[in-house]
């Protein structure tokens, strides 16, 4: 007999979430229960085009989903996911975990104690660009990164670092995992009050240097992740879902090296479609693939970034 369907629920329904609900509408191990928004005239409108209830009360969605995504405002994550956690519910949150380590640190330990999922919402984890990286790349020792986005009223509570740079500063540290020894940023704020284009060069003990641009202010959309490790070079690119791999070779005797090209694309399949299947599975199985400690380990990262900027903006 197959599976009973996984009953989930959307909280927030704004530019990401009604993309949450979408994808759940269209997975066949799931239930799309319904969803919720402060502004209910936007969650009504969410749930008559994709066919589900919308509740007025948080607390009803949650008395009716086994599991929900969690797509609020960053400045609401703690808040609301705790909520979620407290009434026993697997969590799907969206990135970054929460605002502060504190925060972060408290959802993972109340996870850990309700025995809950808490998956976070990393979603280029799921690209099958990452794939490429992954496989081809492990023993980096450059990685040179540029994600640039057109303005967006859009993540305006927080900097580009917790909006943009944060999905790769999770792919450094899942491709390197030594102690970072230095770090050096510089943040503008350039159509907000608060930094809109950030650069940061890390230092690993591993001896890797990663070098990475985010924007929100950029007349293109880019999403590039560069990778040189011994003999290897992968170039990913986001954005289109594909990579190429260039591998020196030995040439013939007394000849030039070879350089071999390997182009590699995964199916045409969304991340969000991968990412949101992967927690259906997780909380049937209880193995989330990107974990809470995942998520308080890139925030960690990323507030390093944002305390080298200006000493005075760290955040603990």
């Amino acid at each position: 007999m197959a599976e009973p369907r996984v009953r989930v629920g959307v909280v927030g329904v704004g530019a990401l979430g009604q993309h949450h609900a979408r994808v759940y509408a269209e997975l066949q191990e799931a239930d799309l229960v319904g969803v919720y928004d402060r502004d209910r005239t936007r969650a009504a409108q969410v749930a008559g085009r994709i066919g589900c209830p919308s509740f007025e009360r948080f607390e009803d969605l949650i008395a009716v989903a086994e599991a929900v995504s969690v797509a609020v405002p960053t400045l609401d994550h703690h808040a609301v996911g705790r909520l979620a956690l407290e009434a026993g519910k697997d969590v799907l949150l969206e990135k970054p975990i929460s605002l502060r380590l504190d925060q972060a640190d408290d959802l993972v330990a109340l996870a850990a104690t309700r025995g809950c999922v808490l998956q976070i919402g990393h979603i280029e984890r799921f690209n099958p660009a990452t794939a490429a990286l992954l496989r081809h790349a492990p023993e980096p020792r450059f990685i040179e990164v540029h994600r640039l986005a057109a303005f967006s009223p859009r993540s305006l509570d927080v900097d580009v670092v917790l909006d943009l740079m944060i999905h790769d500063l999770d792919l450094v540290l899942t491709l390197d995992e030594s102690e970072l020894v230095q770090v050096d940023a510089v943040g503008v704020p350039v159509l907000t009050p608060k930094v809109d284009i950030a650069n940061a060069r890390l230092r690993f003990a591993s001896g890797l240097i990663a070098n990475l641009t985010a924007s929100r202010v950029s007349a293109d959309r880019v999403r590039k992740f560069r990778v040189f490790s011994p003999r290897t070079y992968v170039s990913a690119d986001f954005a289109a879902r594909e990579a190429q791999v260039y591998r020196l070779q030995p040439g013939a005797p007394g000849g030039l090296p070879q350089i071999a090209v390997e182009q590699t694309s995964g199916a045409n399949e969304e991340p969000l479609h991968l990412e949101l299947q992967a927690f259906v599975a997780a909380v049937r199985d209880r193995r989330p693939r990107v974990t809470g400690s995942d998520g308080r380990r890139a925030l960690a990262l990323a507030l390093r970034v944002i305390g080298a900027m200006a000493p005075d903006r760290g955040v603990s």
